[in-house]
């Protein structure tokens, strides 16, 4: 959440890879150092840095095809738990495939 060139090689360079070598993983986006974002310091101590807003990583996570999106804190111990939650969920509850979604794959009947 506070890294520019992190944030944009989620979509440049992470996610063509997972999807080259896992394509049917579900992914969950995790925005990290939540405290330092929240840290009116943080802008003084690091001029120049730009943090990622909730609506930029919510935005992300539609354009990658991230099953959901988190912000959390190891340090402050914020959300860390849903983190954990959301990706046992998407693994065990994944969403159900639309037909349009089924229908890419084909099926081969014999008659």
């Amino acid at each position: 959440l506070i890294s520019r060139p992190s944030f944009e090689n989620i979509s440049k360079k992470w996610v063509p890879e997972l999807r080259h070598y896992a394509p049917n993983v579900p992914i969950v986006l995790v925005g990290t150092k939540l405290d330092l974002r929240e840290d009116k310091q943080f802008p003084m101590n690091f001029p120049g840095a730009c943090t990622i807003s909730t609506e930029q990583g919510q935005e992300l996570r539609k354009e990658i095809g991230a099953l959901a999106y988190i912000e959390c804190s190891s340090k402050a111990q914020q959300n860390v738990k849903a983190v954990f939650d959301a990706a046992i969920k998407v693994v065990l509850q994944p969403p159900l495939k639309s037909k349009k979604q089924k229908r890419k794959f084909g099926f081969c009947h014999a008659l």
